[in-house]
Order: C-alpha cells, then structure tokens, then sequence
C-alpha cells in the first residue's frame, strides 16, 4: 500500500478547488499530474502533503488517514518539493539539505554517519557537491530549486511530491532531474506543465480540469488531441516515437483553438 487520495474535495474563498478527486498510485510508479492553471494541481499535491485537509474524503498512508498520523511519522515516509521556497537565513546549500534529515533524528542530536551518507548521496544525485558551502542567497532560481530537491532525497522517503520542479532549470538538468526520478524507484507524484517530457519520463498521467480527474492512464492512453484540445483548448497533432516500451507521444502544438 501507499499514498492516496480517496474522492477528496476542497474549497477556498467559497470557490470548489478539487470535487471528488481520487488519486492511488502504484507503488514505485511515477505518476505525472497534468491540467492548465487554476485546475488544482497544486492543492492536490498539498493534500497528499497533509498540508491541507481536505473538505470531504480522505488521504491514506498505508491504508490509515493521513490525519491520524503524526506530522514526524508522514514525514519519514513523504516528501514534498513546493514551487517556491526561500529563506531569510544566512543557510549554505549544505545547511538546507541535511534539513531533509531532521524527521529521522531526535531533538538536538547530532548527525549520524547515516545522516551524512544521506546527504552526500543526495549532493551527488543533484550535481551540487561542489556547491555545498554556497550561501542559499547567491543561488540561482534552477540552483535553489535543485538544492530543495536534494532536501526532499536526503530524507530518504518512499514516496515523492514534486510541484512543477522543472520550472528554472535549463533543458539539461530538466531532462537529469526527471531521469533522476524515474530512476528512483519511490511513488513519485509530480506536477508538470511540459505534455513532452510527462510523456516522456511518466508511467502514469491524471489529467486535471476545473478540480475533477479528466483522464487517467499511460501517456499513450491520455495525451490525445481530442483531450489536449478539449482541457487545454489548443490544437496540437500527435505521434508515437516508435514501438515497444520506449514508445511514447510526441506532441506538436499547432496553436488556440479560436473559440477558447
């Protein structure tokens, strides 16, 4: 078992954000969340978190709700990489990383040796080990998003939240972080705004629209131009790449569609 959303509805400012949105990923799979702005992305992503609760349904974790467990005990298990963080601390890359160890250490001890296998590791995984003794302040927008997503590693967790992590990262480390998560071998959820690289690098795809699931399955099964026109009013062509498990839609955006 492991981390899901069970018809999970919520509300703000009296308007209905999510309405009824179940989410079960397999365990080990990387699940792509797909949907333009404003389609509850994000909120869903907080729920699984246990950042927010939801208005009606549940979240579980191993079969028990997210609510009857407590924050430590979720974050073990769960990590979450948000759009935008920042500091006012004086904090180098090294500092922010091992933050990801805290769930696993008592209060004030020091680092164990599997605390700073942890972190290495993570560095490594990220491409910053010869940028751990940088201050967070002198980062770049795609640095500090990497060095919190060697944050969410160092915690070693079983299951991954990431929302929109590819935004100001260059193509190359797009493509490296992705790879990297598919690599993994945790339940990985993952907001993205690129239809190419979700199916690229996606076992499965949820398709968001106006807070309801509007298509679920493999990329081959969901990225189809009828729903790409249909959810994001735009006219695009698709292809395949070629067959067998490699096989993937490529997508061709050809423009709005005029009544949009």
């Amino acid at each position: 078992m492991t981390l899901g959303a069970h018809r999970v509805s919520r509300t703000a400012a009296g308007r209905l954000i999510l309405d009824g949105v179940d989410l079960t990923p397999l365990p080990g799979s990387f699940t792509g969340l797909l949907g333009p702005n404003g389609s509850g992305k994000s909120t869903l992503l907080r729920l699984l978190a246990g950042v927010l609760a939801p208005a009606s349904g549940v979240v579980t974790l191993d079969g028990h709700p997210l609510g009857d467990l407590g924050r430590r005990a979720v974050a073990r298990r769960v990590a979450v990489v948000e759009q935008q963080v920042d500091t006012q601390l004086d904090l180098t890359v090294l500092d922010v990383v091992r933050l990801g160890r805290i769930p696993h250490r008592r209060a004030w001890s020091p680092p164990t040796p599997a605390d700073e296998r942890a972190v290495r590791t993570a560095l490594e995984r990220t491409d910053l080990t010869d940028k751990a003794d940088r201050s967070w302040h002198t980062l770049s927008g795609g640095e500090r998003q990497r060095v919190q997503i060697a944050r969410a590693l160092a915690q070693e967790p079983r299951e991954l939240l990431l929302d929109e992590p590819t935004n100001h990262l260059d193509i190359q480390h797009q493509l490296d972080l992705l790879a990297l998560i598919a690599e993994l071998r945790v339940t990985s959820v993952v907001a993205l705004h690129d239809l190419n690289l979700a199916a690229m690098y996606c076992d499965r795809i949820v398709v968001l629209g106006q807070g309801r699931v509007v298509a679920c399955g493999t990329p081959a099964e969901t990225l189809t131009e009828a729903l790409i026109a249909d959810v994001y009013g735009v006219r695009a062509t698709v292809t395949r790449t070629g067959e067998g498990p490699g096989d993937h839609p490529h997508i061709r955006f050809l423009g709005t569609l005029p009544d949009r």
